[in-house]
Formats: structure tokens, C-alpha cells, sequence
């Protein structure tokens, strides 16, 4: 009962490009609440998703400035961090009481709570909540964040330009970095961040990268049954 549970949830899950989903929300809700029955606490760290890109687009077809520079970069993370903040706390208003009455948005220290659940955003410029999501569990006694996307597997190369590419089960760090990458940028769309992925190789953390839309396989997974995910450690 001592162990926690974390979990990034693609902002695109929550508002997809439709609009939010309140269907897979509620869905999403009952799941959580029957984990609280096994975890001392659930962390939820909501993404910015489709929401930041469409602000962050927006800003840039309108604001006429160098779009190479450092201030836009810092302008464009703001931007993507306010839209996690939007969408966390919509997920901290459907847990009601049951939830931190804060949305944390500095993951650097231990969440001191008796509340079950804690709502995660986005923290800084230059800082991914993939990497967010590792610190929340590096600094509250996690081994493992589970990353939800919209993907059933991390691939070799992106399968919508490569069709022949091969999905990828379990990967080791080094090799998962030679995928993403070295570098972010704001409204970088990848399985798992590349700074985050660097940290996450430090603290020893196992990543499971699942298709968030699949709650039945979710569960599968965490209850040690056959799932449909990638393994990064």
C-alpha cells in the first residue's frame, strides 16, 4: 500500500482535436478511482497536447518576430505549459475532494498530502511534463512512470512514413535515445522526451509507454497480464 503510481496522460487524450473527450474521461475516472484501493497515492501529470500546438501555431502565424530565437522558444514553452495547467486542472475538478486541492507545478520536492490523488502540470520553460513526470517520481519513491499516448508502441521510425517500420516492445535506454534524440523543443511530438529519457536512464526509472485510449489494457498491464505497450529501462 506504501507504493505510488504514476502516470502521464497525453494532453491530447484529455482534448483531443475534436474537443475533450468527457467519454474516455469518465472512463479514465472510474479507472483511477479503483487504483486508489491499491496505491498510497496516484500522481497525474497532464500534457499540454493538442491544445499547446494550437496556441503555440496560432502565436506563430501571428506575432512576427524571429521564430529561431531563445525568447520565442521561452515564449512558445509558456504557452505549452499554461495549456497543462488548463487541462490539469479539469482532471483535478472531476476527482472533486478526493484530489490535492493544488495543482502542483514544481515536481522538485516530495508532494506532503494525505489526499490520494495530485495533480501535476507543467513547470518551466525547457521542461517537458514527460520530464516532470520523471522527477514527481524520482522525489516520491516511484520506480516506474506510465506514459499515455496515442500510440500502441514506440516504433524504429514513425510508421506513418515508414509502414514497414517495426514496433518495439522492450528497448533499453541507450538504445530508446538513439530514437528521440538529444535535444527538446516546445511542441516536440515524441514518444518520450529526450531529456526526460536522460533523466529517467539517471534515476534507474522504467517507462511504459501504452496507448491511453486502451483503459482495459492499462489495467492489464498493471495488474501483470499481457499488454500491448513499450518497456523502456
Amino acid at each position: 500500500m506504501s507504493k505510488s503510481l504514476v502516470i502521464s496522460v497525453g494532453g491530447s487524450l484529455i482534448v483531443p482535436s475534436e474537443g475533450i473527450d468527457v467519454k474516455w474521461l469518465k472512463e479514465f475516472r472510474a479507472f483511477i478511482l479503483r487504483e486508489t484501493k491499491k496505491y498510497s497515492k496516484i500522481y497525474l501529470i497532464t500534457g499540454g497536447g493538442s491544445v499547446a500546438r494550437n496556441y503555440i501555431k496560432a502565436a506563430k502565424d501571428i506575432y512576427p518576430v524571429n521564430h529561431e530565437s531563445k525568447n520565442w522558444e521561452k515564449t512558445r514553452d509558456w504557452l505549452g505549459i499554461s495549456a497543462t495547467k488548463l487541462n490539469a486542472q479539469l482532471i483535478k475538478t472531476i476527482f472533486g475532494s478526493l484530489a490535492y486541492q493544488d495543482v502542483i507545478v514544481d515536481p522538485t520536492e516530495a508532494v506532503k498530502t494525505s489526499k490520494k490523488i495530485v495533480i501535476v502540470a507543467g513547470y518551466k520553460p525547457g521542461w517537458s511534463t514527460d520530464y516532470v513526470a520523471v522527477l514527481i517520481a524520482k522525489n516520491n519513491k516511484a520506480d516506474e512512470v506510465i506514459n499515455l499516448s496515442n500510440i500502441d508502441y514506440v516504433y524504429e521510425k514513425d510508421p506513418r512514413e515508414f509502414p514497414e517500420a517495426k514496433r518495439i516492445e522492450n528497448i533499453s535506454w541507450s538504445n530508446f535515445q538513439k530514437i528521440v534524440g538529444t535535444k527538446w523543443r516546445p511542441g516536440l511530438n515524441a514518444p518520450f522526451d529526450p531529456i526526460a529519457s536522460k533523466e529517467a536512464k539517471l534515476s534507474k526509472l522504467k517507462v511504459v509507454i501504452l496507448n491511453g485510449k486502451n483503459i482495459n489494457n492499462l489495467e492489464d498491464y498493471l495488474n501483470d497480464k499481457k499488454f500491448k505497450g513499450t518497456t523502456v529501462n
